[in-house]
């Protein structure tokens, strides 16, 4: 079975890490509720959704894709690139540990699961300000014995390379090339963004639909017109704390073999 993992809303989101755009007010409440439609969005696209409660001292708790990277084999506990967020790591190790065996990356590498886009067996790793070399390194060590080839790729412009790319199947990937290199992604067709939403390349394919936010409209066209299904949220007021689609969730297979 395909679970997705989120984490309800802290009440402190307000006080979020901000790292490319400028502080505003969040209206909690209108966060909370966006919050449940997009788990009721998974839930309906075929996701068991496996939610935690919120950690009021860690206004970025909600964003849990960044603190683990999930596999069939294994899941790793990544050492973020924001150090005031290195505490949200241990209540996701105790919520995946029934799934999976637990690594853990170690100083001085620094990687958040925003930077990380798999593609069967390969995992595009980009290298930004919230992600070294040293981590993409220690990535390495631990998942090529696996069978897994990391590529590491230039992100700038934005906080993670899932905010200037994501896979949307097929053999393509949706991208706002302003934002990264693109010499890693030679063996895929690459699907620009709308030219006024530079910031619509994050989307999340669930089966044969395509999750994303509804305040980009011209790219959604734009996959319509590729034949794929989408289903829109509203993530507006999400957004103002840096929020995507695949921020707030950890999708993986709850039954799948572990070592």
């Amino acid at each position: 079975m395909l679970a997705a993992l989120t984490r309800a809303v802290s009440p402190t989101l307000e006080s979020c890490e901000l790292t490319w755009i400028p502080r505003q007010q969040i209206d909690i409440q209108l966060a909370v509720e966006q919050h449940h439609k997009y788990e009721r969005a998974l839930t309906e696209v075929g996701l068991h959704v496996i939610s935690l409660p919120a950690e009021p001292d860690m206004p970025d708790a909600m964003f849990v894709e960044d603190p683990v990277l999930v596999l069939d084999e294994v899941a790793i506990l990544l050492r973020m690139g924001a150090a005031s967020r290195r505490p949200e790591t241990e209540s996701l190790a105790t919520a995946i540990s029934p799934y999976r065996p637990l690594r853990r990356m170690r100083e001085p590498a620094s990687m958040e699961g925003g930077d990380i886009m798999r593609i069967g067996r390969n995992l595009f790793v980009g290298l930004s300000s919230r992600t070294n070399a040293a981590g993409i390194s220690q990535l390495r060590g631990e998942v090529e014995p696996l069978g897994y080839r990391v590529h590491a790729v230039e992100v700038t412009g934005c906080l993670h390379l899932k905010s200037a790319c994501c896979s949307i199947g097929d053999g393509k990937v949706l991208a706002n090339q302003a934002w990264l290199d693109t010499t890693a992604l030679h063996d895929f067709q690459i699907i620009e963004v709308a030219k006024d939403e530079p910031g619509a390349a994050n989307v999340l394919r669930i089966g044969d639909t395509v999750l994303m936010p509804s305040c980009f409209p011209d790219t959604e066209d734009l996959l319509r017109r590729e034949g794929l299904n989408i289903r829109t949220v509203d993530i507006s007021e999400l957004i103002k704390a840096e929020a995507a689609v695949t921020c707030s969730s950890v999708i993986f297979e709850m039954n799948s073999g572990a070592l």
